[in-house]
């Protein structure tokens, strides 16, 4: 009954990780939407995660870009289509490239952060000292990195989007010998507004997953040094694998009626 014994265990252990990351996810959102708030750590946390993510977010998507337009090119002239590059190129970067893309650079920039951070002051009792303080840690450490991030992915995701376009036409009209306005026409025509707008609520709960993760593991760190290590692989780790997971489930909500 040995082995049977440690699968029930890590299932059970499994279960009561879930729960409470569920009871500091509700408490994170009960803290974000009601007031207090503190402008200025919310506009700190906006300037860290979106500003200074879109250096590396731009240029993840603007390759990415490049390659699709290579790779879809590649793939259509065996069939002669080549012109739905265009089509495949904003379709992708859109609905799924630029959302994930953006999440997992910026999980394994800011969520690692956030981690360190959170569970540094977490080992240094920085945090007992703020409630010592009266001030609600889960309100002026937790719910301004959550708002911000939440806010700030749809926006690098959108500029994310407009860069990994731009890549694609730079390689469909410059190597591959596409005609520029025929390139724009094609991809303006089958473009739609729920794509974009797909792509944005994606961003904007995979904003949420990686402040989340990044707080709580940070907020639940061990002690010392090993603590904060392993709080810091935990956050990059969780945030990255929920992103994947979470993004599956909404593309079945937005796109399973197959448009």
């Amino acid at each position: 009954m040995n082995p049977l014994a440690k699968i029930g265990a890590t299932f059970l252990a499994f279960l009561a990780g879930t729960g409470r990351l569920v009871m500091f996810a509700g408490a994170v959102v009960g803290q974000a939407v009601t007031p207090t708030y503190y402008p200025r750590h919310i506009l700190k946390q906006f300037i860290e995660i979106g500003y200074y993510s879109l250096p590396v977010v731009g240029l993840t998507t603007l390759f990415s870009g490049m390659v699709l337009a290579l790779q879809s090119y590649t793939g259509f002239a065996r069939f002669s289509a080549e012109g739905a590059v265009a089509t495949v190129v904003v379709l992708s970067m859109t609905r799924e490239l630029g959302p994930v893309l953006a999440g997992l650079m910026v999980a394994g920039r800011v969520g690692a952060a956030m981690a360190a951070e959170i569970g540094t002051m977490r080992v240094t009792e920085q945090i007992d000292a703020l409630t010592t303080l009266s001030t609600n840690p889960f309100k002026y450490l937790i719910a301004p990195r959550v708002i911000a991030a939440t806010v700030s992915l749809p926006i690098l995701v959108l500029i994310g989007d407009i860069v990994g376009v731009f890549g694609g036409y730079v390689v469909s009209t410059y190597k591959l010998g596409f005609n520029p306005s025929n390139y724009i026409q094609s991809t303006v025509e089958y473009l739609e507004f729920m794509d974009v707008v797909s792509g944005l609520v994606k961003a904007a709960v995979f904003g949420f997953i990686i402040a989340l993760m990044g707080c709580y593991h940070g907020y639940n760190s061990g002690r010392g040094a090993q603590g904060v290590g392993a709080a810091t692989t935990n956050a990059v780790v969780s945030a990255s694998i929920l992103i994947l997971v979470a993004n599956y489930f909404l593309t079945e909500v937005f796109f399973s009626g197959g448009g």
